[in-house]
């Protein structure tokens, strides 16, 4: 359905990633998927449920900026520099 990619690049370690995704589940329940870790990794994952779609987008909103917050880049921006 909706889904934010943000990277992060520093000089002194391998880019990061982090992944929240809005989605519809198999009950009819929304799920928030986030994903984060080592581009080119494996990384780790967390799927919470809500059981509206308001609550689903402020929660993955708040991740999303707090994510921004902690150095994170939107990813067409860092394609964009490349």
């Amino acid at each position: 359905m909706a889904v934010c990619i943000l990277y992060r690049r520093t000089r002194a370690t391998r880019p990061r990633f982090y992944r929240v995704e809005i989605a519809y589940n198999l009950f009819e329940e929304i799920s928030v998927l986030r994903e984060w870790g080592y581009a080119g990794g494996q990384g780790q994952s967390q799927v919470d449920i809500y059981g509206n779609l308001r609550d689903a987008s402020v929660a993955a909103d708040r991740l999303r900026n707090r994510a921004l917050k902690r150095g994170y880049s939107r990813a067409d921006r860092m394609l964009a520099n490349s």
